[in-house]
């Protein structure tokens, strides 16, 4: 992954067919991640999926207005910029198979050189209306037939391979879409078939689901396939929300002047970004720690063992994030209410909140004191 510096807004001409400008306009426009004020509990799952996809993507439930879009846009706008093949549908990768494209990896390995150029993380919104069609790419039955070639119009899910995936309101779209997305991003691909003509193409994205939970809450079996669980409420402090209105204000009336003042926290957190996704694969986990952790899911009665993995893979990823190559009991405490939150059974009667209740059954298991939730 190349370590461009995101806020950059000078691009090589000509790149992305002439679409330089459109992207200069719109990077000059998101609000920076480092200003944004609070909401850390989705600011660290995101984070930690970014640096390790295969967490399984993050569904972040609060209240209207609190900020869950601009987040995602703006973490999308941070990230360092990323080497693809040019005029790929799939934003191939030059180098890893596992991210390319069935004609990109043919012309590898025949030795072909590719054109390559470097282009910022997709981000890509789902709209609410979307057919499936439009979601995994359709083939053209017609010309498949008559010229013997495989049509295929790519969809979103193209379009998100390597980037991030964002449904907004996501406990409103319709269940099967869903499915589609989670098997999706639990698998890195999307098939389509029509008529006994299969297409496969890379799908590698992370996906982020968010709603409103008056509007209703998602199944418990596909609530169960999100990795993390972020549960956002609106700022109750006054001077905490004055603080966060002027910083709105500020930016809407001079975003290149707003920009500026965060270039600095910008880049260095994007470096540490990249430094934690190459430190990734040497940080460890205790296997007493691993036992504590299936003790807390058993305890907990979390169905399955997504719980299990999905707390490994955090913890390791919030170590390789602050720089260390060893997972600590304070990294699980930080990750563990994420993962596991969303598994528990719900009980009608019961008042205490779920998030509560993993810390308690933590700080029993691991032999620490409970903390209140941050």
């Amino acid at each position: 992954m190349s370590t461009k510096k995101s806020r950059q807004v000078k691009s090589t001409p000509g790149t992305e067919n002439g679409r330089v400008t459109h992207h200069t306009v719109r990077r000059r426009s998101v609000f920076p991640f480092t200003a944004i004020v609070g909401q850390e509990e989705m600011k660290l799952a995101l984070l930690l999926n970014v640096i390790d996809p295969k967490i399984g993507g993050v569904m972040i439930m609060g209240d209207r207005g609190t900020g869950k879009t601009t987040t995602i846009r703006a973490l999308a706008d941070l990230l360092p910029e990323i080497d693809v093949v040019a005029d790929d549908p799939f934003n191939s990768s030059p180098s890893d198979p596992d991210l390319m494209g069935d004609s990109v990896r043919q012309q590898v390995e025949q030795g072909v050189e590719l054109p390559v150029i470097q282009k910022k993380v997709t981000m890509v919104d789902l709209p609410l209306g979307a057919t499936e069609d439009r979601v995994c790419g359709t083939i053209d039955i017609e010309k498949a037939l008559s010229e013997g070639v495989k049509a295929f119009e790519p969809g979103l899910l193209a379009k998100a391979n390597r980037g991030i995936l964002y449904v907004d309101e996501v406990n409103l779209l319709d269940d099967h879409l869903v499915d589609v997305l989670l098997d999706s991003a639990a698998s890195g691909w999307n098939t389509v078939e029509r008529e006994g003509i299969s297409v496969r193409h890379p799908a590698r994205f992370v996906l982020v689901g968010s709603g409103n939970p008056e509007e209703g809450e998602l199944r418990p079996q596909l609530l169960d396939r999100f990795g993390m669980h972020a549960e956002i409420r609106t700022v109750k402090e006054p001077a905490l929300r004055v603080q966060i209105v002027e910083q709105r204000t500020e930016f809407d009336q001079n975003p290149p002047a707003f920009l500026e003042k965060y270039q600095a926290q910008q880049e260095a957190l994007q470096q540490q970004i990249v430094k934690a996704q190459e430190r990734l694969k040497d940080v460890t986990i205790n296997y007493d720690l691993r036992v504590k952790i299936s003790q807390v899911c058993s305890e907990l009665n979390v169905d399955g063992l997504r719980g299990d993995i999905v707390t490994n893979r955090a913890a390791r990823a919030l170590a390789a994030l602050e720089g260390r190559t060893e997972v600590t009991v304070e990294d699980i405490r930080r990750v563990i209410t994420l993962c596991l939150r969303h598994r528990l059974r719900k009980d009608p009667l019961e008042s205490i909140d779920s998030g509560y209740k993993v810390q308690k059954v933590f700080a029993e298991v691991f032999g620490v004191q409970e903390q209140k939730e941050e």
